[in-house]
């Protein structure tokens, strides 16, 4: 199998013409590659979690489908020998759009002649990659609060499969109940009290 290309070479957010649509006259490119990440959502999809942990990016850059995948690979080795099936769902919250092109370098005699290099947005289609910006949330997690440190974990391990520095962020998903007492102290409340002692 060829090995891909190093994606220092496509880390920064470019916007190039590399727009896919199902109209051929406004296509800018001829194909697209496919995307090779099998699932975006994983484990108990219909069950509603208490705690979500989200996997978020500290700078803006591309990340390649190859990553993505080997990262969701990763986290479902982990969280389904830790919790099982059931016990979590997780979720990729990006998706490969932007076509990746490069210019093949010639070899051998006379190659010096044909490679001149890649002056506008043209080249061959190569991968896909996904878009990140700073503070966008790529991976996330929901579970039971029992098993925050296991979701910590799976994240800690698709932190070393990414090309960026990345932050842990928990959130809790239960809506918080007000108290009897709390209600008893609003403005309307006191007003109404003080209302009915001067009648």
């Amino acid at each position: 199998m060829a090995r891909i290309r190093k994606f220092v070479c496509y880390r920064s957010v470019e916007r190039p013409y590399t727009r896919f649509s199902k109209y051929k006259e406004r296509n800018f490119v001829r194909a697209r590659p496919g995307c090779r990440v099998v699932r975006f959502d994983q484990g108990e999809v219909q069950k509603q979690f208490p705690i979500a942990l989200h996997l978020i990016a500290k700078c803006d850059l591309q990340i390649r489908d190859h990553a993505l995948e080997s990262a969701r690979q990763t986290m479902t080795r982990y969280l389904e020998k830790e919790l099982g099936k059931t016990g979590y769902h997780l979720q990729i919250r990006c998706y490969p759009h932007h076509v990746l092109r490069e210019n093949p370098l010639a070899s051998g005699a006379g190659a010096d002649r044909l490679s001149t290099g890649m002056a506008h947005s043209f080249g061959k289609p190569i991968g896909v990659a996904a878009q990140i910006y700073k503070g966008k949330p790529m991976i996330t997690i929901r579970t039971e609060s029992k098993n925050i440190p296991h979701a910590r974990m799976a994240l800690n391990r698709a932190r070393y499969k990414l090309p960026c520095a990345c932050t842990i962020l928990t959130e809790d998903l239960q809506p918080k109940k007000q108290s009897i007492a709390s209600k008893a102290t609003k403005p309307k409340a006191v007003a109404k009290v003080k209302a009915e002692a001067a009648a």
